[in-house]
């Protein structure tokens, strides 16, 4: 790798780190970067892979402030996630790459469609609730463990873009900022790529000087997109996500 190599791989994990930290994604700015400098395909999905796991500490350290009072939600949908981390890094190594070409792209869209209409849906639940005189599950129930475990089975496997089903899960059916449902955010991607970072490590190979590179820059933009991430108000970070989601859809049915 060259010096300009280097500098763009490090750039790109800079890229990453922010964008994940503030909605996800990142893998659409550090995966063409590694395949563009010739690196085979599965090797540059786990190389970005591992690189990026500091980048989701260092954002998710980032939100500690918001993490405060969610130790519990934190157990449970982290147990989901590494569960389907895992489950998504052996899928990877098990399935061609086709597997998830149509699949993908329309699950980011319905995904979307929910983080748009979530203020109203979520408003229309509350007020289902209070006619019958029941309370909102506070960690959102069997559904939501569910739909966090598949989304974090998708992100294992590829990851781009896991951070906006999240979001759009939590959205609907937890009562809770949006600010808080981020910090969450990060913390499960974190455990998703560790899972599958570790994973590969005994199956598969990886490039190291690439996977140094991005774990820098990632650490790095994984501190920015938190500073950056907490001051947006809900509208500014709900249509974040819906640019990155659709920019993601786009990447997916291009490639």
């Amino acid at each position: 790798m060259t010096l300009w190599e280097a500098a763009a791989v490090l750039a790109a994990g800079v890229g990453a780190g922010t964008i994940n930290t503030i909605v996800g994604s990142g893998t659409l700015i550090t995966f063409p970067v590694l395949l563009a400098l010739g690196l085979p395909p599965v090797t540059a999905n786990v190389s970005n892979t591992l690189g990026l796991v500091p980048g989701s500490l260092s954002g998710a350290f980032g939100y500690r402030r918001e993490l405060s009072g969610q130790r519990r939600r934190l157990l449970r949908f982290g147990l989901a996630a590494l569960l389907g981390g895992l489950g998504g890094a052996i899928l990877l190594l098990a399935l061609p790459p086709e597997a998830f070409a149509i699949v993908v792209p329309a699950l980011i869209a319905v995904a979307l469609v929910l983080v748009v209409a979530q203020p109203r849906l979520s408003a229309r639940l509350r007020a289902r609730r209070a006619r019958s005189g029941t309370a909102a599950h506070p960690d959102g129930g069997p559904v939501l463990l569910l739909g966090l475990l598949l989304a974090s089975v998708y992100g294992g496997y590829f990851g781009a873009a896991q951070g906006v089903l999240y979001m759009s899960l939590m959205g609907l059916l937890l009562d809770e900022d949006l600010q808080r449902l981020n910090a969450l955010k990060n913390v499960l991607v974190g455990g998703v790529n560790g899972v599958a970072a570790v994973f590969f490590l005994f199956v598969a190979h990886f490039d190291w000087t690439a996977v140094a590179l991005i774990a820098v820059g990632s650490t790095l933009g994984g501190l920015l997109g938190a500073r950056i991430g907490r001051r947006l108000p809900p509208t500014a970070l709900r249509a974040v996500i819906v640019l990155v989601g659709l920019a993601a859809i786009a990447h997916l049915l291009l490639n």
